[in-house]
């Protein structure tokens, strides 16, 4: 089980870095989607801060679980409020923040089954 919980965690993590680092860059396809929602352009910065600091909880759970538990709950929630962004707004392309919330959701309850 710890295997699944180490490919899933660095995968994850991978993903929430290439995001921030897009957040960070104005990257303009996120930067589109997060106007699109209503997003304030001031505040992407905290939002790729919050991604790095998801990133590096979920690994630096591997070796102790209570962090990783508690980074993936904050991912849920984080992603929790993407999706709801976009549903919100009835953007139609809620699936890659819904596909990260599963992906958050199986996260910890990987780290949950192999504690």
């Amino acid at each position: 089980m710890f295997l699944a919980t180490l490919v899933v965690t660095i995968l994850f993590a991978l993903v929430l870095l290439l995001s921030a680092y897009g957040k960070l860059t104005r990257d303009p396809q996120q930067m589109t989607t997060l106007e699109r929602v209503g997003f304030p352009e001031r505040y992407v910065p905290l939002l790729a801060a919050a991604e790095i600091a998801g990133a590096a909880g979920i690994l630096t759970g591997l070796a102790w679980a209570p962090l990783g538990v508690a980074a993936a709950v904050g991912l849920i929630a984080y992603f929790i409020g993407a999706v709801v962004s976009h549903l919100r707004v009835r953007d139609p392309r809620v699936l890659p923040p819904a596909t990260l919330l599963l992906t958050a959701v199986a996260t910890l309850a990987l780290r949950l089954a192999s504690a």
